[in-house]
């Protein structure tokens, strides 16, 4: 198995990520996420439901 870069020492040769390009990476990831999402209530509309009926009941009780 060939080694990894270890993700604490950053490389040298590439220059620091600029915050429009990390925004746009984590829009990206936002939208696979919520596609992925879909895909699943999709394909389990009980256990979707139920998730729906959690997250409700969690917002409920929750304290401001």
């Amino acid at each position: 198995m060939p080694d990894l870069p270890d993700r604490a020492a950053p490389d040298t040769d590439e220059p620091p990520e600029t915050d429009a390009e990390r925004r746009r990476r984590r829009a990206q990831f936002l939208r696979e996420l919520a596609e992925a999402r879909e895909l699943r209530d999709r394909v389990q509309p009980r256990r979707a439901k139920t998730a729906r009926l959690r997250h409700a009941m969690r917002m409920r009780t929750f304290r401001w």
